[in-house]
């Protein structure tokens, strides 16, 4: 059983979770509170497996009782915050300082049956994801390109994209990839799993601390060298080309192993527009959704890469992958932005070389 407390100063809010967490056979809601300070007493009394952690109460705010939290006594918890831009920002702070996944607030623009399901998945997932005691903390993405920043930049290339799939620790692991990325990157398109508005905040905050452009994609926008595309919450994204030139397509259609935007959706598309001239990137997250798509790039006759166990929040999007041989490379999330950028050297390198032998052909 997956021991949760719920931690909401709102009633009605508390009741929902708890009503629908607990019609789950293998979930158990131990108990509740209206702060954190009430919060505290029952974390050390009931010993919960989860929390589930609202941003906005009296006495002392989520995220300040969360930065206590990870640094007194760390536990996979999951936020659930209102659709509202500052509580976006907010909710981006919290996984940064190592909340598991966020989820909307009941009554927000999401039905109780989406509510639900999200709540239920996301407290399955924080309940296995890899939790490392150590690295919690808000590290930034900022410190890490100081440290970290590729010293070989890529020279100008054309007709190449990039795409990356994530849920579950995905902002963190996206997040590291990206601010690694030279500014003359091919054109990167993402679907992390995350709710409507979230998407806009997280696309913000990493234009802030990335090389490369990072903006919410929006219908018709070009692919191109030097920018990446997030799929915004709620819209599927898909490629098309036209001519030489990729564009990004935003649009609604029913959702894919429960999810809108659909990694897969992503995924399939590239394989179809793009082929041998794409890669593929799946990273950590629960479930399924990505590993058919990067079969299908694969199979395209493009490189993939899917993240490995051991650097994995939860480890079963890459699994999947992996099981289904979809994956060229499985790799330490720290390895990945380098192995890109060689993928890319070494096409760059067998385009050079068909275009001399050609030429003294």
């Amino acid at each position: 059983m997956i021991k949760v407390l719920v931690v909401d100063d709102s009633a009605v809010v508390r009741k929902v979770l708890t009503e629908e967490l607990s019609k789950q056979k293998d979930i158990e809601v131990v108990g509740s509170a209206i702060d954190p300070y009430v919060a505290r007493d029952k974390i050390l009394k009931l010993k919960p497996d989860v929390l589930t952690l609202d941003l906005e109460m009296p006495r002392m705010d989520g995220l300040s009782f969360l930065s206590k939290l990870m640094k007194h006594h760390p536990m996979p918890v999951v936020v659930v915050s209102s659709l509202t831009p500052k509580n976006s920002e907010n909710a981006l702070n919290a996984l940064r300082l190592g909340a598991v996944d966020v989820i909307c607030k009941p009554g927000s623009a999401y039905s109780t049956q989406n509510i639900s399901r999200d709540i239920i998945k996301a407290v399955r997932a924080a309940s296995v994801a890899k939790f490392d005691r150590q690295k919690v903390g808000p590290e930034t993405a900022s410190t890490r390109r100081r440290s970290k920043k590729p010293e070989i930049k890529l020279i100008h290339t054309t007709s190449k994209i990039v795409a990356i799939g994530a849920s579950t620790g995905g902002t963190r692991a996206i997040e590291s990839v990206l601010t690694r990325m030279p500014v003359n990157t091919p054109g990167i398109v993402i679907v992390q799993h995350m709710p409507p508005v979230f998407s806009k905040s997280f696309a913000d905050r990493l234009n802030t601390v990335c090389e490369v452009e990072v903006k919410e994609a929006e219908d018709g926008d070009l692919v191109e060298n030097g920018t990446a595309l997030l799929a915004p919450g709620n819209y599927h994204m898909l490629v098309e080309k036209r001519g030489a030139k990729y564009f990004a397509r935003i649009k609604q259609g029913p959702p894919v192993h429960h999810h809108r935007p659909s990694v897969d959706v992503l995924f399939n598309s590239v394989a179809k527009e793009a082929g041998v001239n794409a890669t593929g990137i799946l990273l950590t997250g629960m479930g399924t959704d990505g590993a058919k798509g990067l079969l299908a790039i694969r199979q395209s006759g493009a490189h993939t890469i899917a993240q490995d166990e051991s650097t994995s929040v939860v480890y079963g999007m890459p699994k999947e992958a992996k099981n289904i041989g979809a994956a060229c490379e499985v790799l330490p999330l720290d390895q990945i932005p380098e192995a890109l950028l060689a993928n890319f050297r070494r096409k760059k390198n067998e385009h050079y070389d068909r275009a001399l032998k050609k030429e003294s052909v």
